[in-house]
């Protein structure tokens, strides 16, 4: 009996995975909220030097400035564009008094002189009463440094693969997610009390950490738990959650409008899911790969118990044997790269992680650039995921993991490279096409992990890697904004093309649909080299097993009578 025949035989869709499920995605849905919170908490609302408050000398007389509005006072010490509003950025090197006097047809300023910004800057705050922009002014020649503190987020996240991937491989799934949980609630509280920018940065460094570790490990414990059949549905649930959680942030931003509060009330909730991480039940496939057969038996009769099938978790008893010429061990990042199927699976991986996270990241974290309210963009993007991810679920359920993936990289990169030929000023065209974007590449990005886990599954190594790689895309997003300094458009050039050779590349990848996961890489060796379509592989006495040639499992079931 192989281990999913296993969970088919103790209820692979029962109460257990349904409350399990449900209590990671709860957590996801918050967890999403860290991970575009800055859309909200960095927002830049308009703004332009301050004005002194004080009696200046004009000429022959002198012009209290308290009995004027500040609209008006805005013509003699800030210079305006052609549209009538004020330079975000320079002041007059001197008040010009004349301009009170004149229309803006009559006022030429070219010739006067400018200065940047001498007493700070006076921002419009009907829409934010508080960002970290705002409270620290990260604005004019310090404007990257908004693009910096979510680089450095997602170089939180980056770590967090690269060391707790690996380290869920060899202390358990729970351990890893529950330090996560409490990493993530300490660390998130913090923020919110952040002195200085450089303080937030560095515990939002630690929260991208913990974030990485929890969905490592909660997309590892839910499909662990489920058989072959039900992969996609509960692979799928937990994708949603972070659509779902696209929604709860917009509402809870739009009602709280600081950035401290907003981001308190985004972590508190994660001490419930630390307290909640206790129930869940550690992966007993993970178990029995590292030799803890009486462990796993535990964790396999509990989850029977919990779905009524008592019966039958009392009948199982399991002995697992370990070959003596291919012994079980933790894998390292190395091990991903000695053999030629497994090598040609991570490098392909490599590529689409980073291509999927770089599209997903450009189009999600700079949503002011359309022109309408961000509290609205925000809820359309999440409201066409939901079409998006049930059409996905069809396409890997019925045509397969492979060509879902691959359509869902060149046809959003193809839109990203038609938004970069669209004229500079048409929002309502640019927001049009990006909407068509978001409905491929949100859903994507989540079934790559689905996908990566049925490629390496108990190797979290794989999986750790796999995240790094996407890291580095997200890491160097926000950057590529900085290209349109240069070039209008240059960036959604970048954005688009990196998708399409991406999606050109998924065809070097096997299919999954319908695959019994492996366990080791001898078994992807071994699978992968013969052919087998079922996705057997024989050990060297000669049986099949779905636990790889490494490790052979014997589960004897007894008659209760």
């Amino acid at each position: 009996m192989g281990f999913s025949d296993l969970l088919d035989r103790i209820g692979g869709l029962g109460r257990y995975q349904f409350i399990s499920t449900s209590l990671m995605a709860i957590s996801g849905i918050i967890m999403a909220s860290h991970t575009i919170m800055q859309n909200f908490s960095a927002a830049v609302p308009d703004h332009h030097c301050r004005i002194p408050n004080k009696t200046i000398p004009a000429g022959n007389w002198n012009i209290t400035m308290s009995v004027l509005d500040d609209q008006t006072l805005l013509k003699a010490f800030v210079p305006h564009d052609a549209k009538n509003k004020p330079l975000r950025c320079l002041q007059f090197t001197e008040p010009q008094w004349h301009l009170l006097f004149l229309n803006q047809s009559q006022a030429d300023t070219s010739e006067l002189q400018t200065e940047p910004c001498r007493h700070g800057w006076t921002y419009n705050r009907q829409e934010f009463s508080e960002t970290i922009v705002t409270e620290w002014d990260l604005v004019c020649d310090l404007r990257h440094l908004k693009q910096m503190s979510q680089t450095v987020f997602m170089g939180g996240v980056l770590a967090g693969a690269l060391i707790l991937g690996g380290l869920s491989d060899k202390f358990g799934r729970r351990k890893i997610l529950t330090f996560s949980y409490l990493k993530l609630a300490v660390s998130g509280t913090c923020t919110a009390f952040s002195p200085s920018f450089s303080i937030f940065c560095l515990l939002r460094f630690i929260a991208g950490m913990a974030t990485s570790g929890a969905v490592l490990s909660y997309i590892s414990l839910i499909l662990e738990w489920t058989p072959i059949k039900s992969r996609t549905i509960f692979g799928t649930t937990a994708s949603v959650s972070f659509t779902i959680g696209q929604f709860v942030l917009a509402g809870i931003s739009y009602g709280i409008r600081d950035w401290r509060t907003l981001q308190l009330v985004i972590s508190v909730p994660f001490f419930f899911s630390f307290f909640c991480s206790w129930w869940i039940s550690e992966s007993a496939r993970w178990q029995i790969i590292h030799k803890k057969s009486d462990e796993a038996l535990k964790q396999i009769k509990r989850v029977a118990r919990i779905n009524g099938r008592v019966k039958e978790g009392e009948a199982i008893t399991l002995e697992v044997r370990i070959s003596m010429l291919f012994s079980t061990k933790i894998y390292t990042v190395i091990d991903l790269f000695r053999t030629p199927c497994m090598r040609r699976t991570t490098l392909c991986l490599m590529i689409l992680w980073c291509a999927t996270s770089f599209g997903f990241y450009g189009l999600l974290m700079d949503m002011q650039r359309f022109g309408v309210s961000v509290f609205l963009v925000q809820v359309i993007f999440g409201a066409i995921d939901f079409p998006a991810k049930a059409f996905c679920i069809f396409l890997m359920t019925f045509i397969g993991r492979r060509i879902t993936q691959a359509v869902l990289l060149i046809l959003p990169g193809l839109l990203v490279l038609a938004n970069a030929f669209v004229p500079y000023g048409e929002h309502n065209c640019v927001f049009v096409i990006s909407v068509f974007q978001g409905w491929y590449l949100p859903s994507d990005r989540f079934h790559w992990v689905i996908f990566t886990k049925q490629l390496f599954y108990t190797m979290q190594t794989g999986m750790g890697f796999g995240s790094t790689m996407a890291r580095v895309g997200s890491m160097t997003a926000p950057m590529v904004m900085m290209l349109e300094d240069y070039l209008y458009g240059l960036p959604l050039m970048v954005y688009g093309a990196l998708p399409v050779i991406a999606g050109i590349i998924t065809v070097f990848l096997p299919e999954t649909r319908n695959m019994p996961l492996p366990d080791t890489i001898e078994y992807v060796e071994a699978q992968r080299s013969s052919g087998l379509s079922e996705g057997k592989a024989r050990n060297k006495h000669g049986r099949y097993t779905s636990l790889g040639r490494g490790t052979v499992m014997n589960i004897h079931i007894h008659s209760s009578s």
